[in-house]
């Protein structure tokens, strides 16, 4: 697969659809997705052509996270891509107004991404988990920044400890999800509120984003600064990360073979 293949761009009018394209690895963030997937990013935010943009995965996952395998092989080296072409920095930072279209598992750094953008609507078949703590890591991506405004303090705290997996229908119930509809008509729907969105003048639009970014500043700022200082610690000091991986991998690869 090339690398322009890993992530599927589409338009339509004036929104862009982009598709994580990783199939067989669950969508999973190898070090060519990131990188893939951050240049769309960028590229659909530097296009004035562009009013919205919808982010979703080709089935059956929207984003497993961490490539287990590229992980377990490359270490810290791994960790080191997001600090340069983060795809999971990106959905936040963007300008342009963009809605997650999830259509089925969303775990730890999927999460994260997820998180980034401006809303989420759901599958009937979306699963949601923050898989951080029982894969081995703390999270770097946003996670407990950003969940808790989402959530709340409480319910983000107890996803992240205990790894549940939340279904669409209790997604929608606490806050993580907008909306759910059957998995045929995720796309449609997503780009049709995009589209609503599209149809606001863009300094109006792009204002409105500014005003929601800096009120939510004060509390996300500082819990980024403390997930990357004390995260990437971790994966810096620990030299047992590529092990913890491994065991990972083995276990997730019994559990499928029973």
């Amino acid at each position: 697969m090339t690398t322009e293949d890993l992530v599927l761009v589409t338009d339509r009018g004036p929104v862009r659809v982009l598709t994580m394209n990783r199939p067989a690895a669950r969508n999973a963030l190898s070090r060519e997705l990131i990188r893939a997937l951050y240049a769309a990013l960028t590229q659909a935010d530097a296009d004035d052509d562009v009013r919205a943009v919808v982010l979703t995965g080709a089935d059956p996952a929207f984003c497993a996270g961490v490539d287990l395998k590229e992980a377990q092989r490359d270490g810290l080296a791994y960790f080191e891509e997001f600090r340069s072409q983060s795809c999971i920095a990106a959905t936040a930072d963007m300008r342009t107004p963009i809605i997650g279209a999830v259509n089925g598992a969303t775990f730890t750094g999927g999460l994260e991404m997820a998180l980034g953008c401006d809303f989420l609507v759901a599958s009937e078949r979306a699963v949601f988990a923050d898989t951080h703590a029982r894969v081995g890591i703390l999270p770097g991506g946003g996670m407990t920044a950003r969940l808790p405004q989402v959530v709340g303090l409480a319910m983000a705290r107890r996803l992240s400890m205990t790894g549940e997996v939340v279904d669409a229908k209790r997604a929608e119930r606490i806050g993580l999800v907008t909306e759910v509809v059957t998995h045929d008509r995720l796309l449609d729907r997503a780009v049709e509120l995009a589209a609503q969105i599209a149809e606001v003048p863009g300094p109006i639009m792009l204002g409105l984003k500014e005003i929601y970014t800096t009120g939510a500043a004060a509390v996300i700022d500082p819990a980024l600064g403390a997930e990357e200082r004390i995260a990437f610690a971790q994966h810096r000091d620990y030299e047992g990360l590529g092990d913890q991986f491994r065991a990972v991998s083995e276990r997730n690869k019994r559990q499928i073979d029973r």
